[in-house]
């Protein structure tokens, strides 16, 4: 009764959502009952890379796929640009270089987990909080911190794409991607206004995709790096 409660939750919410606005799809994940957990390669070194490969992977060790997203921006060998930890256990380091792109368009930041719950938080605030932390993966740039729309965000910028992105509310950690292309300002207000959510964090662009049984959902894209998914 509890899966099917949370499941029609999880439903409802993305319609609500939908309806509200049908340039996004919206997944919730209550990280209290749901098991988050981050994925690069598999136990040989062999990059999982697409949501299938994921899923054949999980389903030998008789888990089951429920969501996945792509979870961060990576190089072209597919190793993440920023911070990963997996399992407690850190698989790339924090990345607070300046440079070109969106990863580097500063404030940028981290998603992470502990069993408080998820955050999301700066960059550079993140070395005081490495206690405890389940997981976390950077990218940037940060939409929403403390409410407050990234300085460099434009409302009225032609530099519209598919996105996808994650922002948190109490102990839930809401995923979003867009079904349309938008800007970076139309993405964090709807994460603001829509959502409420006081922080939130870009994870990438053109690349965008999820998996979702609730939703029979599987986006096919490129290869990927990091992903980020929900494991039963």
């Amino acid at each position: 009764m509890k899966k099917i409660s949370l499941v029609l939750s999880l439903l409802l919410l993305c319609l609500t959502c939908q309806a509200a606005d049908p340039r996004f799809t919206v997944i919730t994940v209550d990280t209290e009952h749901e098991e988050l957990q981050l994925f690069l390669r598999d136990e040989n070194g062999k990059g999982f890379k697409r949501f299938d490969t994921l899923k054949t992977w999980l389903g030998a060790k008789n888990k089951q796929l429920r969501f996945a997203m792509n979870a961060g921006m990576y190089h072209a060998d597919y190793a993440p640009v920023g911070l990963l930890v997996q399992n407690a256990e850190q698989v790339s380091p924090l990345n607070l270089a300046d440079a070109r792109g969106n990863f580097f368009l500063k404030p940028n930041g981290v998603f992470l987990l502990t069993s408080s719950g998820p955050q999301v938080v700066e960059s550079s605030e993140y070395p005081a909080l490495t206690k405890d932390v389940l997981l976390a993966t950077q990218s940037g740039p940060l939409l929403l911190r403390n409410g407050q729309i990234h300085p460099a965000f434009k409302a009225d910028s032609t530099s519209r794409l598919k996105r996808n992105g994650v922002g948190v509310l109490g102990k839930k950690a809401i995923f979003v991607i867009t079904e349309q292309p938008v800007n970076f300002h139309e993405m964090a207000t709807f994460f603001r206004d829509i959502l409420h959510c006081q922080d939130a964090l870009y994870l990438d662009g053109n690349i965008s995709g999820i998996y979702s049984v609730e939703l029979e959902r599987n986006d096919v894209t490129v290869d990927l790096g990091p992903i980020i998914a929900v494991v039963r």
